[in-house]
């Protein structure tokens, strides 16, 4: 992944498992490593080793999402504030796929990017609660 992409908080796939990123940081000379941690781990590990997590329709529910629409092309989930919603385009194309925040698209494919976008939206980290993402103080 690249490095550029990532803050601290970020959920983030390595070995098959998730993982909060908790530190970024650079040892002198080398590549880019993120402290990652779990329940069960915390290890430091170059940052490009660690993937992305693929938004879903289980990760939409996570994170505070409804299903509000579905037809044979699309599927359309919304978070409370009604200016937030998430379409799963259906067709090869992907044409319609993403975020869409006060009626413009972003592409947002990944948690990590979500998040970024949540939290420069409501200005505050975004955060995984009892499943359901939430700004923080």
């Amino acid at each position: 992944m690249n490095v550029a992409d990532l803050k601290i908080k970020n959920l983030v796939e390595y070995k098959n498992q998730i993982y909060t990123i908790t530190e970024i940081f650079q040892r002198a000379g080398q590549a880019y490593f993120v402290k990652i941690e779990n329940d069960i781990h915390s290890v430091s590990v170059p940052a490009d080793s660690i993937k992305p997590i693929k938004i879903t329709e289980e990760w939409l529910q996570k994170f505070g999402f409804s299903r509000t629409y579905a037809s044979d092309q699309r599927i359309r989930y919304e978070r409370p504030e009604t200016f937030i919603k998430y379409d799963i385009d259906l067709s090869s194309k992907k044409i319609l796929e993403g975020l869409k925040i006060y009626g413009n698209a972003i592409k947002c494919k990944y948690i990590h990017e979500f998040q970024n976008i949540f939290s420069c939206l409501f200005g505050k980290e975004a955060a995984l609660h009892m499943g359901y993402l939430k700004a923080e103080s």
